[in-house]
């Protein structure tokens, strides 16, 4: 049996090599603190569960949702009023998705043929990539680099390469490398594309995971942005519902048409008790949100803290659920490190060479344990290594 070509060139080594170390490692009895997968551990907040349990148990919602409960688009139209001053028509200009991921992954197959271009950020989260190999596109890597704040420098794309690229994906607040956008970046994006005549992807996952008063933009508050893209949001980490799969595209009505056919010839929408559970989401009481931000918020103070008394030294987010952590002194190759610091103090982190080339020299921290777990890490890391 002989798989396409396209296979080829999807690498999940990294992460498999991870997963396999991760299991010889709890063989040995040692229980390991898992600070490598993206997910929440916090629970949705009692009125989003509420909703999803009365959703559940009504037996008109077990038909076939096809498209997006109007009731939703409104609601999170109105959300995305009140926090970005974004207007959106709720009928035109969104689209419910199973996770902002899904759209990520297909928006290509709309606007990818063999042998096209797509800018994507270098190091970036995986499904931006695969997903335009999976079209048989062709990748340009746009380096994130801590000299330019990890924001691409639109300027240092060739010419040839911007006449012939069709989809640009950005993410701020970013995965992997926690950084933010400013409004003249996106100023800047939207002239790039629209000189270039290219469609701009912005993954907005992680815009309510902010700290210290911080209040990450939308790409679509910047005047033309509806004119060259969309947006990707999700309910996964704002509202802790990343099992539920729910998340939305907006902007670009033309774009979002060609997106919706795509998904309509290959699913038939979000459980309807799901969209029930977003609605009471984004229509319910916003406190849940800013105790999630604060959750989060003093998990990252205790890790980076921490582990800067020891020596080992890396920036505090402004926002999202990682910390992007430079090497320590002594070590070059990620992914060597972070076996050591698995096999040694039973840690798991992400290599940084797992979402690209230019993530050699970093690995990826999720905040995704308890504080008392943090302490532990901690703890753990400073009796297994010296920094200093």
């Amino acid at each position: 049996m002989q798989l396409a070509r396209r296979m080829q060139a999807l690498a999940p080594g990294i992460f498999t090599a991870m997963t396999k170390a991760k299991t010889e490692v709890e063989a040995k009895g040692v229980r390991v603190i898992n600070l490598g997968i993206g997910s929440p551990d916090l629970p949705p907040a009692p009125h989003i569960i509420e909703a999803l349990r009365q959703g559940v148990e009504n037996p008109r919602n077990y038909t076939y949702p096809i498209g997006g409960n109007l009731k939703l688009h409104q609601a999170l139209a109105n959300w995305y009023k009140e926090r970005f001053n974004v207007i959106l028509d709720p009928q035109t200009e969104i689209i419910t998705l199973m996770g902002s991921q899904d759209g990520l992954a297909h928006i290509a197959w709309a606007y990818i043929n063999p042998g096209d271009i797509a800018l994507v950020p270098d190091p970036g989260y995986p499904i931006y990539s695969a997903s335009i190999l999976l079209a048989e596109g062709e990748l340009y890597p746009m380096p994130l680099l801590a000299s330019n704040e990890f924001l691409p420098d639109l300027k240092a794309i060739p010419r040839d390469v911007a006449k012939k690229a069709k989809l640009m994906t950005i993410n701020y607040p970013n995965n992997p490398v926690a950084a933010s956008a400013n409004p003249d970046f996106f100023k800047e994006v939207v002239e790039f594309a629209r000189n270039y005549d290219i469609i701009v992807c912005h993954d907005v996952a992680y815009a309510e995971l902010a700290y210290d008063g911080f209040k990450p933009m939308s790409f679509l508050e910047v005047p033309g942005a509806k004119e060259v893209g969309i947006e990707f949001y999700s309910l996964s980490k704002t509202y802790n519902m990343a099992g539920c799969r729910i998340g939305f595209a907006v902007g670009n009505a033309e774009v979002l048409q060609a997106l919706d056919t795509i998904k309509s010839n290959i699913d038939y929408g979000v459980f309807a008790a799901v969209q029930e559970a977003g609605i009471a989401a984004l229509t319910g009481d916003q406190a849940c949100v800013r105790q999630t931000a604060a959750i989060y918020q003093r998990r990252r103070d205790i890790l980076v803290d921490g582990l800067g008394s020891l020596g080992w030294h890396m920036p505090k987010p402004q926002a999202s659920m990682f910390v992007w952590a430079p090497l320590p002194n002594g070590y070059t190759s990620s992914m060597e490190f972070s076996i050591e610091l698995l096999n040694k103090a039973g840690v798991l982190v992400i290599p940084g060479i797992a979402f690209g080339s230019q993530g050699e020299g970093y690995v990826r921290i999720g905040l995704v344990q308890p504080a008392e777990e943090l302490q532990e890490v901690i703890q753990r890391i400073g009796s297994c290594f010296n920094f200093n």
